[in-house]
């Protein structure tokens, strides 16, 4: 995803935008209200509300006037007043410094998913994507396929069929259900589940793949992409459940 960070401070946008990429974000730096109005189309925009040249919530208006790319405000104005009028102006978010680049992460995927619009089935009229990798239609919950992951109760569920996960093994299958097809790699995967800067063995990412692979009875679901990392697709024929996930008593075989 390219990302555009509107921030004069040079202290605060190297490490931010160093952090983003480390994540997998692609991140254009402008300094200046003018020179981020004239800055190529991009995904998302990071605005920081105390420019040099023009105050934020003008360049929040003129963006939305012209565009419904999604912005999320970076402040550190202790005025409520400031957040709110960015908000009625179309804004879609806002961070308050300090701010760790994780929340930042976070808040931009919720944005994105929010944003994101559904495909519509000429066939049924409904909006449900053709690709199988669907997107929620209900906040904090995401389907793809018959496997559904409920962010707010950690549930998941295939075909039907809860299936228990440890919490590593949920927040793994999350992160790569943010972007489903899109490949993660192993450090913005290890970034994400684990901690930023993450130096422990990195055969700990294959195990939990692994268990998470057979909990979801099929290892097609997750991907290796040899060298790169890993990424989530529904398998070939994911109508037919897999004897892994059906439970006898509650409990998966």
């Amino acid at each position: 995803m390219r990302v555009l960070l509107i921030e004069d401070d040079d202290r605060v946008a190297g490490p931010l935008a160093e952090g983003l990429r480390r994540f997998g974000f692609t991140v254009e730096h402008a300094r200046t209200g003018a020179e981020g109005l004239a800055a190529p189309e991009v995904a998302m925009v990071l605005l920081d509300l105390g420019l040099p040249d023009m105050d934020g919530i003008d360049v929040c208006r003129t963006l939305r006037s012209r565009s419904s790319v999604p912005i999320i405000m970076i402040t550190a104005r202790d005025d409520e007043v400031d957040r709110v009028l960015g908000l009625e102006l179309g804004a879609d978010d806002y961070v308050s410094k300090p701010f760790g680049v994780r929340e930042l992460v976070a808040r931009i995927r919720a944005v994105t998913r929010r944003a994101r619009p559904a495909v519509a089935d000429p066939r049924s009229g409904s909006s449900n994507p053709s690709d199988g990798l669907s997107r929620p239609a209900t906040p904090g919950i995401q389907r793809i396929g018959p496997l559904t992951i409920d962010c707010r109760t950690r549930q998941v569920r295939l075909h039907q069929t809860s299936i228990a996960l440890a919490p590593k093994e949920f927040d793994l299958l999350s992160c790569l259900a943010e972007d489903p097809g899109a490949v993660c790699s192993r450090r913005q995967i290890l970034d994400a589940v684990w901690e930023p800067h993450f130096f422990g063995p990195t055969k700990t990412l294959d195990v939990h793949i692994a268990a998470l692979r057979r909990k979801l009875g099929d290892a097609s679901w997750i991907e290796n992409i040899r060298g790169i990392g890993f990424r989530l697709v529904p398998p070939a024929h994911p109508d037919v459940p897999s004897a892994a996930v059906r439970t006898r008593g509650g409990e998966l075989r």
